[in-house]
């Protein structure tokens, strides 16, 4: 439970004295928060690859979480309004390699042209209205991997995309711990 700035200090609210507020502060910056955003339909084979890279990643480091939202990417979006240092989405992405390569991309974000899809179901949709919106942060990174086929009605993965999830899974852990250990660049984040 994450809690507010505000903090009620020890005191009842009784009818004959007001509540009484005091603000917590600290020397200490906040905790970084990095969000993993595991995006796909679990329906459609290999595009189920986020929700399989999600169900492998285990225990992460305090401030890193794993938000798997299938394909309504708003639930994401949520999560970037409240604010984060980073965000790394994992997708099934298809850049025409052999099946099972996992990629690492920086995305290049496209500007924010009124989205017609309030469902946002692709992770370029979410990225742009966030950036639209303010609330994209500085560092995003995409690790995707090539489907062998993720048009296909059917559950579970092909063996080709199987086999690529310990490698996405260590591509995630690499570069929360990269970016967590990065000294804290330029300003407050946007929480």
């Amino acid at each position: 439970m994450r809690l507010s700035a505000r903090c009620v200090a020890g005191t009842e609210a009784r009818p004959d004295r007001g509540l009484k507020e005091t603000l917590h502060t600290s020397t200490e910056p906040p905790p970084r928060r990095i969000i993993v955003g595991c995006v796909g339909n679990v329906l459609r084979g290999d595009d189920g690859f986020g929700p399989a890279v999600a169900a492998r990643l285990g225990r992460l480091p305090v401030g890193v979480e794993v938000l798997e939202t299938g394909i309504g990417g708003i639930a994401l979006l949520q999560e970037l309004l409240v604010g984060c240092d980073g965000l790394i989405v994992v997708d099934a992405v298809d850049r025409g390699a052999a099946p099972g390569t996992v990629f690492a991309i920086a995305p290049d974000v496209a500007d924010y042209d009124q989205v017609p899809d309030m469902h946002l179901a692709t992770p370029e949709r979410v990225l742009s209205m966030a950036k639209g919106l303010g609330c994209l942060p500085a560092c995003v990174l995409m690790v995707g991997c090539q489907p062998f086929d993720a048009q296909s009605l059917g559950q579970g993965l092909s063996p080709e995309v199987e086999g690529a999830l310990d490698v996405a899974v260590e591509q995630v852990r690499e570069v929360v711990e990269d970016w967590l250990n990065e000294p804290s660049a330029g300003g407050p984040r946007s929480r």
